[in-house]
């Protein structure tokens, strides 16, 4: 799919809003000119100004965001949720809160505003205990992603087939294994096989 110029500068717009940022203070973030992508910068003497692919690449570097999550927000006709069901962090290993394919369903969901997220199925956890620290502490609420795709690196929720919800860091998969990485250094790496998994869902964003 072809983007257009208002496309492209949709989709900043948009990563900018979910990050709760103006575009001036997600340029700051990836160590851009601050007013590279103000509106004014967009059209110079009545032509198109595009934003660079080094430009791009650093935004989406920062708020690791995949490019298939950037192309979904320069999509005009895609459905955007300003609304995201949340759940608390220790309810999630319960029946009742999930389908058989892994996504929200039922009720007892609360409600969160998140701005600008296409995808039909993300929902929030709120962070409960120690276990996750230094990087998400309690109260905090993680974004989580089905249709996000998984890069070596990305923090993941998993759920095993036990009911176990785990906050890991993806590290590799291969026919055999699953290795995921301890937030905490105080707890162990640990490795699944494949087919004890029910589902491994990408974290897109989190408040600190």
């Amino acid at each position: 799919m072809a983007l257009k110029h208002s496309d492209l500068w949709r989709a900043i717009d948009r990563l900018a809003e979910r990050h709760n940022l103006s575009v001036s203070g997600l340029a700051r973030k990836a160590g851009l000119s601050p007013t590279i992508f103000n509106p004014s910068k967009r059209l110079s003497d009545k032509r198109k100004r595009w934003p660079s692919t080094e430009s791009i690449a650093a935004i989406l570097q920062v708020t690791n965001t995949a490019l298939d999550e950037f192309v979904a927000l320069a999509t005009p006709e895609v459905s955007i949720r300003t609304t995201l069901p949340l759940l608390g962090y220790a309810q999630a290993g319960r029946d009742g809160y999930f389908d058989d394919a892994g996504y929200p369903t039922g009720s007892g969901w609360d409600e969160i505003r998140f701005p600008d997220l296409a995808d039909p199925h993300a929902f929030v956890l709120e962070v409960s205990g120690k276990s996750m620290e230094p990087l998400y502490r309690d109260g905090n609420k993680i974004v989580v992603s089905p249709a996000a795709e998984l890069r070596r690196g990305d923090k993941v929720v998993v759920r095993t087939l036990k009911g176990e919800v785990l906050v890991k860091q993806f590290d590799r998969q291969t026919a055999q294994k699953i290795e995921l990485i301890s937030l905490n250094p105080d707890y162990v790496v640990t490795a699944f096989a494949p087919q004890d998994i029910e589902w491994i869902y990408r974290i897109v964003w989190a408040s600190q």
